[in-house]
């Protein structure tokens, strides 16, 4: 559960970083530098790199498990329906 929870805040982050992004690219219009959309964007980039590589690693490891998003009483009918029932 904490994974999850972790996940979800950078997800959070990263949504932030993307509206900064964006704050600024129309607040330094007339600028000819963009450095502060630069960062924004490439922190929201460097986050979601490292979003990636952590759950990757986290389902290798086991700390993340995937899983159907169907029902569970979907599932069942559906293995019946494999096995023959």
């Amino acid at each position: 559960m904490p994974a999850k929870i972790f996940v979800i805040i950078v997800l959070l982050i990263i949504l932030y970083s993307l509206g900064s992004a964006l704050y600024f690219f129309v607040k330094d219009r007339d600028r000819s530098d963009a450095v502060r959309t630069a960062k924004a964007l490439t922190v929201r980039i460097s986050l979601s790199l490292a979003l990636f590589v952590f759950l990757l690693i986290a389902f290798a490891t086991g700390i993340i498990k995937p899983h159907s998003i169907a029902h569970p009483l979907l599932q069942k009918q559906k293995q019946e329906v494999i096995r023959g029932r």
